[in-house]
C-alpha cells in the first residue's frame, strides 16, 4: 500500500458544489466510511439524499439551515473556524431522508455517513454543542483537547464523530493503537478518516500507519485541508512544532463499540483511562 492510497489532498478552492475532499468505500476499498467536506459561500446549497445510509452533517465552521422535511433546523452553526474550540453543531439523518443546506455565511460543512439497518431507523436530530461532551487526554507531550461529538455511548446507527485538537509538537493516537478486528470485547473493527485542519495552515502533521506484521507500514505528512484514510494498524499523529493540529474523525463498524490494542511496544506509555469521556462538561470546552 502507497501513501498517496491513504492519503487524499484537499483542493485550495473549491471544486463544483464547493467539494473540498472525500472519500468513498469503494475509493478506499472498504466498506463503510463516506466522507465528504465543503466549503459554501452565504447563500449557496448543497443538496443530497441518505439512501441506505446514516448521515452525520457538521457543522464545521459558519451557519446554515438544514431542510430534511418534515424538520427544518434554522440559523445553525456558532464558530468562524475550527480553532474557535467551541464545540460545533451537528444534525444526524436517518436512511430514507432528502436533505438540503442552505448556507447563511461563508459554510465549511463535513458529510459523513455508514450504511444502516433500515428497521427500526432512528429519527432525525439535532445534536447542539451544549449536548457535546469535552475532554483533556494525556498529558506533557501527548496532551491534547477532544470534543465527542457522537459517541458510542450517544444513540446512533454505525457512526463515531470526534475532534481532537493537538498543540504543536505535541502527539496524538497515542500511544499507538488499532482497531481492525472484530473480536469483542477486546477488540473492534472500526474504519477511520482523520480530516486535517493545520494553524497555521501552510504547516503539517505527520502520521504512520502500520501493521504489527509491518505488510503496512506508511507515513504520510498531511496538511490543511487533507484526508488520510486508515483501513488497518496502528495509527498514531504528531504535530510539528510551531503548528497546532485539528483533526475530525469518523469511525464506523459492524459494531459501534471503540475497542482497541495498543502496539505493545508503548502500552508503557498509556496515561489516559478508557474510556475517557464525561473528565469536563461541555461549558468548560471552550476554555
Amino acid at each position: 500500500m502507497t501513501t498517496m492510497s491513504l492519503v487524499r489532498r484537499g483542493q485550495r478552492e473549491p471544486g463544483p458544489e464547493g467539494h473540498l475532499v472525500g472519500v468513498s468505500p469503494t475509493d478506499a476499498g472498504w466498506q463503510y466510511i463516506h466522507f465528504d467536506a465543503y466549503r459554501l459561500p452565504a447563500s449557496g446549497t448543497l443538496r443530497r439524499a441518505t439512501g441506505d445510509h446514516e448521515t452525520a452533517l457538521v457543522v464545521l465552521s459558519g451557519q446554515c439551515t438544514v431542510h430534511a422535511p418534515p424538520h427544518t433546523y434554522e440559523n445553525i452553526g456558532r464558530r468562524s473556524s475550527v480553532w474557535e474550540r467551541i464545540p460545533p453543531y451537528v444534525v444526524l439523518l436517518p436512511p430514507g431522508t432528502e436533505w438540503r443546506v442552505e448556507a447563511k455565511s461563508q459554510l465549511h460543512l463535513a458529510v459523513a455517513s455508514a450504511p444502516a439497518d433500515p428497521v427500526p431507523p432512528l429519527p432525525p436530530r439535532l445534536i447542539t454543542p451544549e449536548e457535546i461532551v469535552a475532554e483533556h487526554r494525556g498529558e506533557g507531550q501527548t496532551y491534547r483537547f477532544i470534543q465527542h461529538l457522537l459517541p458510542p455511548s450517544a444513540t446512533a446507527a454505525r457512526l463515531i464523530l470526534v475532534e481532537v485538537y493537538t498543540p504543536a509538537g505535541h502527539w496524538s493516537s497515542f500511544p499507538p493503537h488499532k482497531h481492525d478486528t472484530e473480536a469483542p470485547p477486546d477488540e473492534s473493527y472500526l474504519e477511520e478518516t482523520y480530516y486535517y485542519q493545520i494553524h497555521p495552515p501552510t504547516g503539517f502533521a505527520f502520521q504512520r500507519v502500520y501493521t504489527p506484521e509491518r505488510d503496512l507500514d506508511v507515513a504520510v505528512a498531511a496538511g490543511n485541508g487533507d484526508l488520510v484514510v486508515v483501513p488497518r494498524g496502528y495509527h498514531p499523529v504528531a504535530a510539528s512544532p510551531g503548528y497546532d493540529c485539528y483533526y475530525l474523525n469518523v469511525m464506523a463498524g459492524p459494531t459501534r463499540a471503540w475497542n482497541f490494542k495498543v502496539d505493545p511496544d508503548y502500552a508503557h506509555l498509556m496515561n489516559w483511562q478508557k474510556p475517557a469521556v464525561a473528565e469536563m462538561n461541555s461549558g468548560e470546552a471552550g476554555r
